[in-house]
């Protein structure tokens, strides 16, 4: 692909709307110059801010829609009322016309993989799609998914997840042959329900060229980084991502409650502060903005909807990366790798 990137942007989409969206593309465009967007939202309240941002000059096209998704829709209540005329449906769509390169929204997330389903429609072999986010650990960070897209899985759509998450790390991370894990109850082959088993053994004897399966993996081994993506489904990923961001929040607590108890401690504080705040960062898997949504024939970004502008940028780096990268050709190729009885 070329240079250029496109990204499409519902800019009323999250808690904070335009703006967030509309400095937060501001701020990813001066990391990549190159990047143009789509913004789609209220016309009236979107141009005197993007005007009010030279970063944005000559890089932003306003399309006007009068709908908007609100965070507590139900999908099915968003997809009747918004298909075709919302803000997000729209920047979805901008993907699927190939106006655009990627979609990034902060709103509703079920109502963002409803309508991606719908509009984008899955890739050929892939039932169901998964969301995959960058998680911080002492290497680094590593891929895990599904983080909450779907509850519930089999083997063939374990593997599925395998194939994707390495296809997104090899993009993220620059590695040829990513490492995979599945998590599990232990290490053990004999340990595990009959899909992870079975899912196991399929990864194990195909032994594809672009993904090194490493074995189970175990909750502990996330904050370890022991593999390059970590593969579960959708209600244990989005249980151990939320635990996750809540242990950063309550070990901030701590630190901050234990250095006001004394006139030592608070001073020790002050010099402290931004090493501790610098920890309390890295250990929340939030930090890391926006989850990709795999198996979708386009790409589509998910920000967290209480994010600020720089959070927001983060998720439009990601998006910027995958496309400029070519995620959909890296996942297309890796799958067509992928036994049958897998994939299909």
């Amino acid at each position: 692909m070329s240079q250029r990137v496109c990204i499409s942007l519902d800019a009323m989409g999250g808690d904070h709307g335009p703006t967030t969206v509309v400095p937060g593309a501001a701020i990813a465009r001066e990391r990549h110059p190159e990047m143009t967007f789509l913004m789609f939202g209220d016309e009236a309240i979107l141009a005197p801010l993007v005007a009010a941002e030279p970063r944005l000059k000559g890089a932003v096209e306003i399309r006007h829609t009068t709908v908007s998704i609100a965070m507590d829709d139900k999908p099915s209540q968003a997809v009747r009322s918004g298909r075709g005329k919302s803000s997000m449906w729209r920047a979805i769509q901008a993907v699927k016309d190939g106006e655009a390169d990627a979609a990034v929204s902060a709103g509703n997330t079920g109502a963002l993989m409803a309508m991606s389903k719908i509009c984008l429609k899955t890739l050929a072999g892939i039932e169901r799609p998964a969301i995959a986010c960058l998680w911080p650990t002492v290497r680094g960070e590593s891929v895990v998914l599904d983080v909450g897209a779907t509850i519930g899985t089999d083997a063939e759509h374990l593997v599925e997840m395998a194939v994707m998450g390495a296809a997104m790390a090899r993009i993220v991370f620059d590695i040829d042959r990513p490492t995979v894990g599945l998590l599990n109850v232990g290490t053990e082959e004999m340990k595990g329900n009959e899909a992870v088993k079975e899912a196991a053994r399929t990864l194990r004897e195909t032994d594809l060229p672009n993904l090194a399966y490493h074995g189970f993996v175990e909750g502990n081994d996330l904050g370890k980084g022991t593999v390059d993506v970590v593969v579960t489904e959708g209600f244990t990923g989005n249980i151990a991502l939320k635990t996750a961001e809540g242990t950063a929040k309550q070990i901030g607590s701590y630190l901050r409650a234990a250095m006001s108890r004394t006139l030592s401690a608070k001073i020790g504080y002050f010099f402290a502060r931004h090493a501790f705040k610098a920890l309390r960062e890295k250990m929340n898997p939030s930090r890391a903005n926006g989850g990709v949504f795999l198996g979708l024939e386009g790409i589509v970004i998910k920000s967290h909807g209480s994010e600020d502008a720089h959070g927001f940028a983060a998720a439009v780096d990601l998006a910027h990366d995958m496309a400029r990268h070519d995620l959909m050709r890296t996942i297309r190729d890796m799958l067509d790798l992928t036994p049958a009885t897998a994939s299909s």
